[in-house]
């Protein structure tokens, strides 16, 4: 039986996709996620230390417990080679009942 609400995707850029495979193997060791999906080819403009920076990046897109959005924060601030690493996590609001179940079975922890 599934629970919509507890299930979160959770956004996090890296400057390539070794360092993004890297903190996705972590988190998965650790079961903080069940799945993370890799996208290279991300070109990301923000403002950083007063200007306008642009980067090329790659997005991490990392399925979640809701429970456990604070835990996997942690460990990306404290793994990523950023100083302010972004992790940003929204609410899933539908999808295929077995996969969402699935998120929550792969990420069960003792």
């Amino acid at each position: 039986m599934s629970d919509w609400n507890n299930v979160v995707l959770v956004l996090v850029t890296a400057p390539d996709g070794e360092v993004a495979a890297t903190l996705a193997r972590r988190l998965l060791e650790e079961r903080l996620v069940a799945c993370v999906n890799i996208v290279p080819g991300v070109r990301s403009l923000y403002w950083w230390e007063e200007e306008v920076q642009e980067s090329e990046e790659v997005l991490m897109l990392l399925k979640a417990r809701r429970e456990d959005v604070g835990a996997i924060a942690e460990r990306i601030r404290g793994l990523h080679p950023y100083e302010v690493p972004e992790v940003v996590a929204t609410e899933v609001v539908g999808g295929l009942t077995a996969y969402l179940d699935w998120v929550r079975a792969e990420t069960e922890r003792g």
